[in-house]
């Protein structure tokens, strides 16, 4: 891996580059200090900051870049030039599409010297150390980037695979939710249906028993009226027959009179 590291300021800018993998010697590359006039206007020293930047990660091909994170001084114009630097030297990487990291000074020292509270000669002492260089990197802004280069080699993979494997839990967890909200929904569906199936078969039910209901009503009306048809045959049939006999009576009464006379 071959990180650029970059140690924002203003008037100096330490630029460092480092090759290496996690828990093994890195390689030095190349260091550099790009500077600026104080008096020159502050558009012409961004820019010139910008255009330093940007040659230098076109010529090194760095896979990803390392800057410091600006934090809060007392000295508010220092810190806003700074700042100011700090934003250019994040652009120059992320233009060309590059991984950009920000380190605090404190995560630089520990890094490099085990102390997040070592000094500037500490952390120097360690770069020229670790680098096995024959003399210390000068000035210290250009230490300090080297410093950060390592820091990044030495730690930014174990935090790539930190965010590496949370953005994997966070997308299994998404997934998870979103088959859970599917089955939910799959269930709802099923439950409407299966309660949309009782209701029908209730439903049915109902209406075969009014049908039964009606049909037993219709079959008793029908009945009755058969009685009474009936009822009323027989009534007239036994009138009639009453009225035969009685006139057959008669007859009878009457011509056994006539045999008398």
């Amino acid at each position: 891996m071959r990180v650029l590291g970059i140690d924002p300021g203003l008037t100096r800018c330490g630029v460092g580059v480092v090759e290496g993998v996690p828990g093994r010697p890195c390689k030095l590359i190349g260091y550099y200090v790009v500077y600026t006039e104080p008096d020159d206007d502050i558009a012409l020293r961004l820019l010139h900051l910008d255009r330093s930047l940007g040659e230098l990660v076109a010529e090194h091909k760095p896979d990803s870049v390392a800057v410091e994170r600006v934090f809060s001084q007392h000295n508010v114009r220092t810190v806003m030039g700074t700042a100011q630097a700090s934003g250019v030297a994040i652009l120059s990487g992320a233009r060309l599409g590059l991984p950009v990291q920000t380190y605090t000074p404190s995560e630089v020292k520990a890094a490099v010297t085990g102390s997040g509270t070592a000094g500037k000669a500490q952390v120097t002492g360690m770069v020229t150390r670790l680098l096995q260089l024959d003399e210390p990197p000068r000035p210290a802004d250009a230490a300090d980037a080297l410093a950060l280069a390592i820091c990044h080699i030495w730690r930014g993979g174990t935090r790539a695979r930190i965010q590496a494997a949370t953005e994997a839990a966070h997308r299994k967890a998404a997934a998870a939710q979103r088959g859970a909200a599917a089955a939910a929904q799959r269930n709802a569906a099923a439950a409407a249906r299966r309660g949309a199936a009782v209701a029908a078969q209730r439903k049915a039910a109902a209406a075969q028993r009014d049908a039964a209901a009606a049909a037993q009503r219709d079959a008793a009306v029908v009945a009755q009226r058969d009685t009474a048809v009936v009822a009323q045959r027989d009534t007239a049939v036994v009138t009639q027959w009453k009225a035969a006999a009685g006139r057959a009576a008669d007859r009878k009464a009457a011509h056994r009179k006539g045999a008398e006379k």
